[in-house]
């Protein structure tokens, strides 16, 4: 089992980028470059959770999300062709007196078959800077989204 711990800072408020978390229609895949339109399907969605299947590039998993908590997003795998027992994605939104958004995530990929098993291997030694770009981009672009600048305020830490 492979934990991978981000970390980026924004001028985006948590509000925004719940909502850019939570937003599941069309054009999803240029906010989150590894959620590809053509697998995105929603099962059900309500006011504070959905399912909701995504991926790319042959990956897929079924995801259920839980934003009850309007500053924590939990995503738990559900199904997936690689991905099985803990894994999922926890983004932790808090906004600073500074009026910057910090967003925490952790991704957990436990395989459940040997190909599952060794990307996430894998992933344990390259998955930091390799998610980490993605992770920066998607939040530059619900950031962009947001207030229409294109993130030059934002700071990426990786940890």
């Amino acid at each position: 089992m492979t934990t991978i711990h981000l970390h980026q800072t924004t001028t985006a408020t948590p509000e925004q980028v719940l909502a850019g978390l939570t937003d599941f229609g069309p054009g999803r895949e240029e906010i989150f470059g590894n959620s590809a339109d053509s697998y995105l399907k929603v099962h059900r969605e309500g006011p504070h959770d959905a399912d909701v299947t995504e991926g790319s590039s042959g990956i897929w998993e079924t995801l259920h999300y839980d934003w009850t908590d309007p500053h924590r997003v939990v995503m738990t795998t559900t199904d997936s062709n690689l991905w099985g027992g803990a894994s999922g994605h926890t983004y932790t939104l808090t906004q600073e007196p500074t009026g910057v958004t910090d967003v925490d995530a952790v991704v957990v990929r436990d395989g459940k078959n040997l190909r599952g098993r060794l990307l996430a291997i894998v992933l344990g030694l390259f998955g930091t800077r390799v998610l980490g770009k993605q992770f920066k981009k998607s939040i530059e672009a619900i950031e962009a989204r947001s207030d229409g600048e294109g993130g030059e305020n934002t700071q990426t830490h990786e940890g």
